[in-house]
């Protein structure tokens, strides 16, 4: 199965970098795992996002996240269809993941169906402040942080289709949910 590893984020907005920091870390890891492609460094959003996972048929993404009493370095593991109730398009600059990822599908274009796509979203505490440093609290936490979305990873890659919950968090987004 051909398998991308996204790492979303933005590098320069604190804890915003997560996503990229991790599928970074996480490449050298996993390294010889067949069908896996690791981009770790992504930073594209609304219908961009559809040609980067274009041709895959599994997708992993990793991104930061700011739910309503979240704790920083918690993290949450769910499918894409958990992202249907964000959707919405008021216009093509306004698509958001899910809002792409059924636009694309809609038009035929090969990409990895909502189930076959687990994102990995990692409690952040700032991604406003311009800092290429994360915040003291997520990197106090990065180091098991890593171990337990590389356990999950492979897990997901040696044919688990569903991971466990991280952190304390549950399967799906929590209402009030909001991508980082």
């Amino acid at each position: 199965m051909k398998t991308l590893l996204l790492g979303m984020g933005n590098p320069i907005l604190s804890d915003d970098a997560i996503g990229i920091r991790l599928a970074t870390d996480l490449a050298q890891r996993l390294l010889g795992y067949p069908g896996l492609t690791v981009r770790a460094d992504c930073s594209v959003g609304g219908l961009e996002v559809l040609d980067v996972m274009a041709g895959y048929s599994r997708a992993i993404i990793i991104d930061s996240i700011q739910t309503v009493g979240g704790v920083p370095g918690q993290w949450h593991a769910f499918d894409a269809e958990a992202l249907r109730e964000t959707m919405h398009l008021t216009n093509v600059h306004d698509a958001n993941f899910a809002t792409a990822l059924e636009l694309g599908h809609r038009l035929g274009i090969r990409l990895p169906k909502p189930s076959d796509i687990c994102v990995f979203a990692v409690e952040a505490e700032d991604t406003v402040t311009f800092s290429e440093r994360m915040t003291p609290a997520l990197e106090a936490r990065y180091p098991a942080l890593l171990d337990e979305i590389l356990r999950a990873t492979r897990r997901l890659l040696l044919g688990a289709r569903r991971v466990g919950r991280g952190g304390n968090a549950s399967a799906r987004t929590r209402h009030g949910a909001r991508p980082a």
